[in-house]
């Protein structure tokens, strides 16, 4: 009987049930039905854990852009500290030299007071022995 039922298409199947599928392509298609939700589970989980990676990466990448711009900013202060050691050592220089050229301004009127000092004690020991 299950041979003439099969003629036509209809199955009966391990629990005596009646099946217009044959029962090795339902289980089949049970079976494939299972591994796809387990595929679909598996993605599912997948996608959570790459949005997870996804959202720390980003983390780390502003974490790092604010240590690069910290950085960044550092470094433009230093040479801005170097820069402005520059100019001071040049201003002490300048300041150096002109000092110099004072003292030695300074030395050279120095000399000639005594010069002309001992031109008037000369004068005055001249003039008291006549």
């Amino acid at each position: 009987m299950a041979d003439l039922l099969a003629r036509y298409g209809i199955y009966i199947d391990d629990l005596s049930k009646i099946r217009v599928l044959e029962p090795e392509a339902a289980n089949q298609t049970n079976k494939l039905k299972e591994e796809c939700q387990s595929f679909v589970s598996k993605i599912t989980e997948f996608e959570k854990n790459s949005d997870e990676f996804i959202r720390i990466l980003d983390n780390l990448a502003k974490e790092v852009e604010k240590k690069k711009m910290k950085t960044i900013g550092a470094r433009n202060l230093l040479r801005s500290v170097a820069k402005q050691r520059e100019a001071q050592k040049q201003q002490m220089e300048a300041l150096i030299l002109e000092k110099s050229v004072e003292l030695e301004r300074l030395r050279v009127q120095y000399d000639s007071y005594k010069k002309i000092e001992m031109e008037q004690l000369e004068t005055i020991e001249h003039l008291s022995v006549n």
